[in-house]
């Protein structure tokens, strides 16, 4: 019994033959039951028609005879229906074996698959024929394979950037200490501050990379109420503001001139417009112009930051919000960029309920990042 149950397909096998099994029994019950009665029926109207008066249990005679008769015929009967029990449990046999290896075959692919995959080979696929329940499940497996290789991807790389990242500040670090230390670098003002700076460049993408796992666990806790969008651009712009102009760069708010209210966490909004005008900022020349805009249509609030920055090439502007993932390494790092900013700032959004992407023409031609928020109701 053990056997039978840590096996699904001697499970399928003896329930398709359960089943034929039964149904015979309850065919031979039915004509043990049935056939006597029928019988005699059907003879009792022939006895009528013959106008004899013989019974089934009378004398030697016509009765006797057909008392015998009746005895050959129910012996007839039951050698039929022995036969054709048999043929018929020996067909059971063969189609249930049939029919259970034809459902047991996807599932041992299934296994041997999985267990491929919690073995690290997360490329391993099922071939799915078909439209059934087997098939439906085949693709589902098939979706969770994608899934797992594309975060086991996501992994190795992530390792791969916040080492790379790590490493940069930290090299400068120990250069400058062990210039330092040699007597190569004067003990100066500026040296320290060299080291600061990458002192705090260090903390920074500590703190980055913290506030990323909080976002993509979903840990953050939303503080959600109706919060005025113009005001929000409007502080947000108003402490940037003279990051732009030390760098000779206009910013434009458009806004609407009434308030307009959104549905979100204040903090989170204004962290999202401080992550998307700084990106903006981060990438647009001397000389250069960003421009806000937000507006309210049917259900949600719109607002748009254009840049007329070094822009993003087709084929990468599906992977800008990917963590660490820039357009121009070297500009970005020389600005003190983390590269995970627009990451935050996707989570944020999606956890308000909105949605955010971006929009470009190609390179040397500025970009415009886009988002929504659903407004208060």
């Amino acid at each position: 019994m053990k056997f039978i149950r840590s096996h699904l397909g001697i499970k399928l096998f003896f329930s398709y033959f359960a089943v034929i099994v039964v149904g015979m029994a309850v065919v031979a019950l039915t004509t043990g039951v049935v056939t006597p009665r029928a019988y005699a029926r059907h003879l009792f109207y022939m006895e009528q028609e013959l106008g004899s008066g013989m019974g089934m249990g009378q004398g030697h005679g016509q009765g006797g005879m057909m008392s015998d008769f009746y005895a050959n015929f129910q012996a007839t009967f039951n050698e039929s229906l022995l036969i054709a029990v048999l043929a018929a449990s020996a067909t059971a046999l063969i189609v249930s074996f049939f029919f259970s290896q034809r459902i047991l075959g996807p599932v041992n692919v299934m296994k041997v698959a999985s267990r491929r995959i919690a073995e690290g080979h997360f490329d391993e696929r099922i071939r799915s024929e078909g439209e059934d329940e087997l098939s439906q499940m085949a693709g589902s497996f098939n979706r969770m394979a994608e899934q797992l290789e594309q975060i086991e991807n996501m992994r190795r790389r992530l390792i791969g950037d916040v080492a790379h990242e790590l490493r940069t500040p930290l090299t400068a670090i120990k250069g400058s200490a062990e210039g330092l230390i040699d007597g190569v670098l004067p003990a100066t003002v500026e040296t320290f501050q060299q080291i600061h700076a990458e002192s705090e460049r260090l903390s920074r993408l500590v703190d980055d990379l913290q506030e990323l796992s909080r976002v993509e666990s979903g840990a953050i806790q939303l503080d959600v109420h109706p919060v005025d969008l113009t005001a929000a651009i409007q502080t947000v712009g108003g402490r940037m503001r003279h990051l732009f102009n030390e760098k000779r760069i206009a910013l434009t708010l458009n806004l609407p001139g009434v308030p307009t209210l959104v549905s979100a966490d204040e903090d989170r909004l204004i962290q999202v417009l401080t992550n998307l005008m700084g990106n903006a900022l981060r990438y647009t020349p001397v000389g250069g112009k960003v421009t806000v805009t937000a507006a309210a249509e049917k259900a949600h609030a719109l607002i748009s930051i254009r840049d007329t920055g070094i822009g993003i090439p087709q084929d990468q502007v599906a992977r800008i919000f990917e963590r660490f993932y820039r357009v121009d390494k070297s500009r970005a790092r020389a600005g003190g960029g983390s590269g995970i900013g627009l990451t935050i700032a996707m989570h944020l959004v999606e956890a308000h309920g909105g949605r955010i992407w971006a929009e470009s023409p190609g390179d040397n031609k500025g970009s415009v990042f886009l988002f929504t928020l659903p407004l208060a109701g």
